[in-house]
């Protein structure tokens, strides 16, 4: 058993770090390249018929794409940077932004049940912090069913919408970002292996938080 631990906090811990790693290897500043993210960001929705999608800069690192106002966040490592990594995650960024300003079918999941699985969250943990109060009040013999309900939900609620951003991830770089990138020649040959490595960790930026509650379901479940 403690083998098997040590072993799922490696494949939950490894993706995160590899991420880091990568994006800040490819972080050194391109004076060649033709601009920033911010720049290749507004240039790429605006090519694509997205330009009443804006683009934004955070105080950190956590770049992202805001589908309720419309909005790529970059952080600082990309927005007014001239580096491999501000152009994939830039890239990356405005490939989820496509992805929803053209209704792909690989964002129904976050768009239709996402949110009801949030609510839903939120409502088991709101019921889990007042359980003492409720089982006060009501004196009935399912209370310790009832329970282990609102953590089941809360557990797979959470693991739903980790697994649900997986498929947006991987579109977001090589159905969108990829070709967008290679077809537009926006870098040459030489960087594009490098770009394809980036690529991939911003597509695996959740799966260690997707994995982590997996294994809490998984762990609750078999209890």
């Amino acid at each position: 058993m403690p083998l098997l631990i040590i072993v799922l906090l490696v494949l939950i811990i490894a993706p995160s770090l590899w991420v880091r790693y990568v994006l800040k290897r490819h972080s050194n500043i391109r004076p060649d390249l033709a601009g920033t993210g911010d720049e290749l960001a507004r240039h790429l929705l605006d090519k694509h018929g997205a330009d009443n999608v804006k683009v934004e800069s955070l105080d950190k690192d956590k770049h992202h794409y805001d589908p309720n106002s419309k909005t790529v966040r970059l952080g600082p490592q990309s927005y007014q940077a001239k580096s491999l990594t501000a152009v994939a995650v830039a890239a990356h960024e405005v490939g989820h932004a496509l992805a929803y300003h053209n209704n792909d079918k690989v964002t129904l999941l976050s768009k239709r049940y996402a949110p009801l699985a949030r609510v839903v969250r939120s409502l088991a943990l709101f019921l889990l912090m007042l359980w003492p109060a409720i089982s006060v009040v009501i004196h009935i013999p399912y209370a310790v069913p009832l329970h282990a309900m609102m953590v089941f939900l809360s557990g797979f609620c959470l693991a739903f919408v980790y697994l649900a951003m997986l498929p947006e991830e991987w579109d977001a770089s090589f159905n969108k970002a990829l070709p967008i990138l290679l077809e537009g020649r926006y870098l040459a040959p030489k960087d594009y292996p490098k770009i394809k490595q980036i690529l991939t960790a911003c597509a695996l930026t959740y799966v260690a938080q997707a994995l982590l509650n997996v294994l809490f379901f998984w762990r609750w479940f078999r209890r």
